[in-house]
């Protein structure tokens, strides 16, 4: 059974940073692509960045140039590393094994930030 836990969210300034960690009890970890998902207040799920097995990235426009997503195999981890927060990245955030942008796997209790004007 595949764990998800998430972990590294607080409450931060705007303009501050955190760095999110997601620790993953998959097999053959370093064969998936895994992906960072946030909710927001009354907002549905979204997916915000991705990272192939091979190491390529993806983000979405709305944080491009302001996080980071990168994986430690060794580790089974995947990381965030968000610079620069703003009011509006206030949520949830979740990871999950992707294909193609869609979660595969049941989701993890998700880490909260909460980043303050």
């Amino acid at each position: 059974q595949v764990q998800l836990v998430e972990s590294g969210g607080g409450l931060v300034q705007a303009g501050g940073s955190l760095r999110l960690s997601c620790a993953a009890s998959v097999s053959m970890f370093r064969l998936y692509a895994m992906g960072w998902y946030r909710q927001g207040p009354g907002n549905q799920r979204e997916l915000v960045a991705t990272i192939t097995s091979g190491g390529s990235t993806n983000y979405a426009d709305s944080v491009k140039g302001r996080f980071t997503i990168s994986r430690d195999n060794a580790k089974n981890t995947v990381y965030l590393q968000m610079n620069s927060l703003k009011p509006e990245d206030t949520a949830v955030y979740y990871c999950n094994v992707v294909s193609g942008g869609i979660p595969l796997r049941s989701w993890g209790q998700g880490t909260q930030v909460t980043v303050s004007s």
